[in-house]
């Protein structure tokens, strides 16, 4: 019997990520994922330097290191040319964090998530990983199109966080706000036309569970992330024009709910 197309799709793409591998680099990215057990890690690629600097107990907790000549680096690894690698470079499979309800109903820290609505700058991802690890968040939740995907550039960028912060990719970004709200979540959109202030909403919830949505810097929020938030909220400024990147945002809210 054959099989119905949406199965072999759903098989052909589970095949896929199975077979997904990305690079880390650069010396503090590629430490940190060596360090991290839950990471798979493959290859890994350094100059003598590099290995020195890393010592030998970092390196047992990796494959083999393949050392290479500092001017023939590029050709061993498939990197932009702009990265930074500092002779380091590891290649892994992305890092499975687990479901919605399992991270975020009961996991370590905080009950306080950051959502992205199509937030694809890997930089400012990075930035948002690492403030929700300062501020204890549970996790940054995103869809898994139209956003940063797992990389080394935002891996370099978070500066470690990447390895400790769950960051979920979800199919559909409203359904999974949903979920977190049957979870007890208030679901806080920055919006900097609201007229409600963040600190104001904060302080009306009390204990309660939050999640912070943001979007990306231009068009912000779409407008079924919008109907789907509880309230809109804005970070109020001194001035007429005053303005924060997302990354910039993201620390600014997290900071203030972890605080309430």
């Amino acid at each position: 019997m054959k099989k119905p197309t949406w199965v072999i799709d759903k098989e052909r793409a589970r095949r896929a990520a199975a077979a997904e591998t990305l690079w880390l680099f650069g010396l503090h990215a590629v430490r940190d994922a060596l360090a991290n057990p839950a990471r798979e890690k493959l290859r890994l690629v350094l100059t003598r330097n590099a290995a020195d600097r890393l010592g030998p107990e970092v390196l047992a907790e990796g494959p083999e290191p393949e050392i290479a000549d500092p001017r023939k680096f590029d050709a061993h690894v498939p990197l932009a040319p702009d990265s930074v690698h500092q002779g380091a470079a590891l290649e892994v499979r992305p890092l499975a964090w687990g479901g919605l309800e399992e991270v975020c109903a009961g996991g370590a820290g905080a009950a306080l998530v950051v959502v992205l609505d199509r937030v694809t700058d890997p930089h400012n991802v990075g930035a948002i990983l690492r403030s929700a690890e300062v501020f204890g968040a549970r996790a940054v939740i995103a869809p898994a199109r139209h956003s940063a995907p797992e990389t080394g550039a935002l891996a370099k960028t978070a500066s470690g966080a990447l390895e400790r912060q769950p960051y979920l990719r979800v199919g559909n970004l409203a359904e999974a706000m949903e979920r977190l709200r049957a979870m007890g979540y208030v679901l806080l959109g920055l919006d900097g036309a609201a007229e409600a202030t963040l600190a104001g909403a904060l302080a009306e919830i009390g204990t309660r569970p939050v999640a912070l949505v943001l979007g990306a810097e231009g068009p912000g929020l779409r407008e079924k992330t919008r109907e789907t938030c509880d309230r809109l909220v804005r970070i109020p400024f001194a001035g007429p024009f005053g303005s924060l990147n997302v990354s910039n945002a993201a620390a600014v809210a997290l900071y203030a709910a972890a605080t309430r």
